[in-house]
């Protein structure tokens, strides 16, 4: 099995990665005499995550005929970031967590969507004899410091009465995770699948601990999938924005409707076999049977506070806002940021308003 490359290898400390320089040509082409503009060029990035192959879908399918999509994978989150701040990309997808931390370092990175949740991906394994957060205290903990990882384990361990700063975090990623735990030298760690499985199959008596499908993680949102853009790219280039939001939700759409066809899409963007595809996203568009679920225009305008309605899971409406300040006093705590930042100067739902607004998911409601 080809293996998934979610190995966020920017949460490690050190500087950004050199900014590649891109160049954006504009075609015209003649017909009949008369002169026609060519698609707006968006530039986005990702990294090989099945969740983030909608972009694929987009391009595929035609889902935004006016612009021309340049997608990069670029497997390095920071490098693309650094990118986005140098108006080199306009838009990328990434994890979450990561809106507090570019603001505070001056980024022009806005937040605009929350894309997939993680239902079930993300998970904790506990070594043999560990069956409660009590046990791991003053033990070694693997996930990927920085990240959302380091988080979960954080409020897995805080809510359990542990001080989440006082276990050892030993940063590495996915491949030398399960392998560590396997040596028997971790107490606990994060893991996502296949390499959950593979501890729990290949370490007697290892067992899953805390799961991102139960009610108790779904309802907080805090693990997920998310689109950020370039600030200047969103009030700039505003009608390319709005409409490429809308194409992705267009892809998800389809996806729902025949995920046979639109998985089949991403694994051949990503260049992963349609089986790995299928167990990240699943096989029937439920977005329940996989291990991520992708957020519906409606599910994702609710989480943004841009529609009515509540999101799934047990969100509350406006969410994104109430998921900022979660993660921002968590970094807080590992001393990722030094202070609380506003979510109102990263967090930017307007597209999805607008989206609602023109009637994108039906009537919209005057009153709301």
């Amino acid at each position: 099995m080809r293996k998934l490359k979610r190995e966020h290898s920017w949460f490690r400390r050190g500087a950004f990665a050199a900014v590649l320089a891109l160049g954006v040509v504009a075609i015209v082409a003649a017909t009949g005499g008369t002169r026609v503009q060519a698609a707006e060029t968006v530039r986005i990035s990702l990294f090989s995550w099945p969740g983030y192959g909608f972009w694929f879908v987009i391009k595929e399918k035609n889902l935004a005929p006016n612009l021309n999509l340049d997608i990069q994978i670029i497997e390095d989150p920071l490098q693309s970031f650094g990118m986005v701040t140098a108006g080199q990309l306009d838009v990328m997808s990434s994890t979450s967590e990561f809106g507090p931390i570019a603001i505070e370092r001056a980024m022009p990175v806005r937040l605009v969507a929350f894309a997939n949740l993680s239902y079930g991906t993300d998970q904790i394994i506990a070594a043999p004899g560990v069956t409660s957060p009590k046990d791991v205290e003053g033990k070694k903990v693997a996930v990927m410091v920085g990240g959302l990882q380091q988080i979960f384990v954080g409020k897995w361990l805080e809510d359990g009465g542990v001080d989440p700063n006082g276990v050892e975090y030993v940063n590495v990623i996915m491949d030398d995770a399960a392998a560590a735990m396997m040596g028997g030298d971790i107490a606990a760690g994060e893991l996502w699948e296949p390499y959950a499985s593979q501890v729990l199959s290949g370490l007697p008596g290892s067992i899953k601990i805390a799961d991102s499908r139960s009610a108790e993680w779904a309802s907080t949102g805090l693990l997920a999938d998310a689109v950020y853009m370039n600030a200047d790219f969103i009030h700039a280039k505003r009608a390319a924005a709005v409409e490429l939001m809308g194409a992705l939700y267009k892809a998800v759409d389809l996806w729902k409707q025949n995920p046979a066809e639109i998985n089949a899409i991403i694994a051949k963007g990503l260049n992963f076999d349609v089986k790995d595809v299928e167990m990240v996203l699943g096989k029937d568009g439920s977005g329940t049977d996989g291990g991520l679920y992708p957020y519906t225009f409606t599910e994702a305008a609710r989480f943004c506070g841009s529609a009515p309605g509540e999101p799934p899971f047990g969100q509350k409406n406006g969410q994104i806002y109430a998921h900022w300040r979660l993660v921002n006093e968590w970094w807080i705590k590992f001393k990722q940021v030094a202070s609380e930042i506003p979510a109102a100067r990263g967090v930017e739902c307007g597209l999805h308003r607008e989206l609602y607004e023109s009637g994108f998911a039906g009537t919209p409601d005057p009153l709301y």
